[in-house]
């Protein structure tokens, strides 16, 4: 075989690492709200069609040259009235939160930043545009993750340590380890562990997000129809999850998204989930950037040949 391939379809195989999670948990939570309006495809924005992804009408078809005054709309209710349903909950149940914020959207509501940060949040960088980067010429992308930093830095007054931007390319995790600011990145769904990797002998974190867990398949097909249907995937998840951390502890990620879950259909299965979450102990609630932390500290990286 090829030794140079560059995928690991090995991981921790069967003998993942004990995560010794704080309190001896058996499981640590991780709730993630994408906060992406204002900064999705649209030619207010200077791009050459509309945005058509995860809105309320799946199978939407982006429309160029001109504004898509729906798409808009729906996007717009994330950002006016979702967010802060979202975050009110939270905070009656007082689990923090990372906050997956793209750069241009929260430069445009510096307010709903600046409640987050307030609120105890992390501020994870989910890019400086909601867009494919797939064929996004390298130092483009270098331009927008510079953009991204300095924007959130100056909204919030902190700079992120995490990175997640979803719709990566081929260059993304290269040019987070280039600018080497950031403890985490979340550019992943292989594992139920965040692990490491070698970057030219030094250790960059990966937490490996969720694409299954998240309110994302409200607007995808073969998604969820209902609230009960999401609550009954969340509570699944859990329990399985729960249940393999007796003996080897593990990690749960949720996706939300403003526009989505912030909907009062839907809000009313993640408010279920939560109270279900709380009635069990041995579970740490937490932000990623505590799961990095911890990782840093008690799995820290060993380059290959080392002890």
């Amino acid at each position: 075989m090829n030794q140079a391939y560059p995928r690991d379809l090995v991981g921790y195989g069967q003998t993942p690492p004990h995560a010794q999670w704080p309190n001896r948990a058996r499981i640590a939570v991780s709730f993630v709200l994408n906060y992406e309006e204002g900064g999705e495809r649209c030619i207010l924005h200077g791009d050459q069609e509309s945005e058509a992804f995860l809105s309320e009408m799946p199978g939407a078809q982006p429309l160029a040259g001109v504004r898509h005054m729906s798409m808009e709309s729906c996007y717009e209710y994330g950002s006016r009235a979702g967010v802060w349903r979202l975050l009110k909950l939270f905070k009656k149940h007082d689990i923090p939160l990372t906050i997956f914020a793209v750069a241009m959207a929260v430069e445009r509501h510096p307010e709903v930043a600046q409640a987050m940060v307030a609120a105890g949040h992390e501020i994870c960088s989910h890019g400086y545009r909601w867009i494919d980067y797939q064929y996004t010429d390298e130092s483009e992308e270098r331009d927008h993750l510079m953009r991204a930093i300095d924007i959130i830095q100056k909204v919030t007054g902190e700079r992120p340590l995490g990175w997640y931007t979803g719709r990566t390319g081929p260059n993304t995790r290269d040019l987070v380890m280039e600018e080497g600011g950031f403890l985490y990145d979340s550019d992943a769904y292989d594992d139920d562990l965040p692990y490491w990797v070698n970057n030219n002998g030094k250790g960059h974190l990966v937490i490996p997000y969720t694409l299954d867990v998240n309110d994302m398949r409200f607007a995808t097909a073969q998604g969820f129809n209902s609230g009960e249907q999401f609550y009954q995937y969340l509570k699944d998840s859990f329990d399985t999850l729960y249940e393999e951390g007796a003996e080897s502890p593990k990690m749960l990620s949720i996706g939300l998204h403003c526009r989505l879950a912030g909907r009062p259909g839907r809000i009313a299965a993640l408010a279920r989930f939560i109270e279900y979450v709380r009635s069990h102990e041995q579970v740490w609630l937490c932000r990623r950037i505590d799961i990095a932390r911890h990782w840093h500290e008690h799995h820290p990286f060993k380059a290959e040949g080392t002890a």
